[in-house]
This record gives structure tokens, C-alpha cells and sequence, in this order.
């Protein structure tokens, strides 16, 4: 019944609507009557008809045979509607209580920041890989790589990468001895047709990729265990990022082409679409 639904939003219980629905529809009933109108079981209904009287939606009027009787339904719903506006009005107070009492705190926590907590660090060579595609998948507009191998995510492997190219902005540069493996250079080759801006040269500083010139991507190399001892770091520091893609550049005009770098390697392969 909708009105039973309407009374249990207000804010009575499903067996307290109904038996108050029971006890308008009568000057006075036992509550005997009222289980048997209202359906509410024989043993809850003399708690539901106490709980309506304590909330002063119904009353006992005495008599040989005791009866209930319940207030005019435009005042029990103004009663109803009075006891949320007072909980709102104490929730309201309550809720500056918190914002005036935690507000503080919370500005003076955000004061206190670790300041390596933009530092990331990877270790092995599956966390790398995983590492990679997120960020590639996560480029707005611009992702600048330095490609040395080994390759965590090898270029011919890289779908993530291939489909970033064709919708983003993607600078790479490779050093000459990536086009000796065929494999390899017939990976760089799908890249390039699908929209890859390609430069060579002979050695790179080390492993790098820049993302929206906001999260720069380092491969470490151990001074002691060498290249067997890389240490990644993602770091989100965009001072950083505009920092190494000024470097970046510098290193990318001093390369040369894919046509160019396979003529210094003594390789022709065709440039095929991706």
C-alpha cells in the first residue's frame, strides 16, 4: 500500500504504518482488532501500539473494554515532519562541529607530505613492463622515449605502444644497433607507419620515456652490478619532465632518420604499413 510506504519514510516502522492505517480507519480499537486489520502479528502488537503512543501518534482512551485511538493524520505528519527537521537541524550542527574542528587538520596534514611520495620505484623486469603500458595507456597527448635494449616491452611485443602512435604523439629514439635484430627493426617499421616520429643515434644516455611532460619514467643503471642491476623510477614532478625533455631534444636533433640510420647499418628493408 503506498501510504503504508509513504508512512515508513517518515519514519515509522512497516508494522507501526500499518497499525496506525488500521486505527484511523475506526474511532477506537483493541488491539486485537487492529493486529487483525493491520495483519501485524498478535504477539508484536502490543510493542507496535506502545511505540505509536510513546511517539504521540495515538492514544488510550479508557473504558470497560480498553481502546486505541489515533490523532488526526494532519498531525501526526506534522509530528512526523517536525522530528526530521529537529535530526536535520542536529546534523547540520554536528557537520560544523566536524568541518570546524577537522578543517584545520586537514589543511595542516596536506602541509606535512612526504616529500618522495611522487617517487615510484620498480625492480624487476615484470613490474617494468606492467609499468610501461600503464603509462602509454594513461598519454593525453605526448610520450618521448629513449629505446636501448634489453626492453622490458620488446617494440615488436608493444601493442600498447603501436596504438598509442597511431593516436597520440610519439617521439622515440633508438641507437643503430636495434635495426641489427630483424625482428626489432621490422617493429620500429610498424611503429613509423603508424604515425611514430623515429630518430637513431649511436649510444643513448640511458632509458627514458616523458609522459604530457608530467611523469618521467628513468632506467638506473647499478654502479656495480651494471646493466644486470637496472632500478626504474617513475617520477611525477613536471619541473623534472621539462627539465629532461630540453635534453630530449638536444639528443633528438643529432639523430637521423630510419632511412638514414638503416644506409649507416647497411640495411634496405622496405617501409611497410602498419
Amino acid at each position: 500500500m503506498a501510504i503504508v510506504e509513504r508512512l515508513v519514510r517518515l519514519g515509522l516502522t512497516l508494522y507501526e504504518a500499518r497499525a496506525y492505517v488500521a486505527l484511523i480507519r475506526r474511532d477506537g480499537s483493541t488491539p486485537a482488532e487492529i493486529a487483525r486489520v493491520a495483519g501485524v502479528p498478535r504477539p508484536r502488537i502490543y510493542d507496535v501500539v506502545d511505540s505509536l503512543v510513546a511517539k504521540g501518534l495515538a492514544f488510550e482512551r479508557p473504558g470497560r473494554t480498553s481502546k486505541f485511538v489515533a490523532i488526526p493524520p494532519a498531525e501526526a505528519v506534522d509530528m512526523l515532519v517536525s522530528i526530521h527537521r529537529d535530526r536535520l537541524q542536529s546534523l547540520e550542527a554536528d557537520a560544523d562541529v566536524i568541518r570546524e574542528e577537522l578543517g584545520p587538520s586537514f589543511i595542516e596534514g596536506g602541509m606535512h607530505s612526504d616529500p618522495l611520495d611522487y617517487i615510484e620505484l620498480l625492480r624487476s623486469p615484470d613490474a617494468v613492463g606492467k609499468r610501461f603500458n600503464e603509462l602509454q595507456r594513461s598519454t593525453k597527448k605526448e610520450m618521448l622515449v629513449f629505446s636501448k635494449m634489453p626492453a622490458a616491452v620488446r617494440i615488436e611485443e608493444n601493442d600498447v605502444g603501436l596504438e598509442l602512435a597511431r593516436t597520440r604523439e610519439l617521439r622515440s629514439v633508438y641507437e643503430f644497433t636495434l635495426l641489427d635484430d630483424p625482428l626489432s627493426c621490422e617493429g620500429v617499421q610498424r611503429f613509423i607507419a603508424a604515425g611514430e616520429q623515429a630518430r637513431f643515434v649511436e649510444e643513448l644516455p640511458m632509458k627514458m620515456g616523458i609522459i604530457d611532460e608530467r611523469i618521467v619514467m628513468l632506467a638506473m643503471v647499478d654502479p656495480v652490478a651494471g646493466d644486470s642491476g637496472l632500478t626504474t623510477l617513475v617520477i611525477e614532478n613536471f619541473q623534472l619532465a621539462r627539465c629532461l625533455k630540453i635534453a630530449f631534444d638536444q639528443v633528438w636533433s643529432s639523430g637521423v632518420d630510419f632511412t638514414a640510420a638503416c644506409a649507416r647499418r647497411g640495411i634496405n628493408p622496405a617501409l611497410e604499413p602498419a
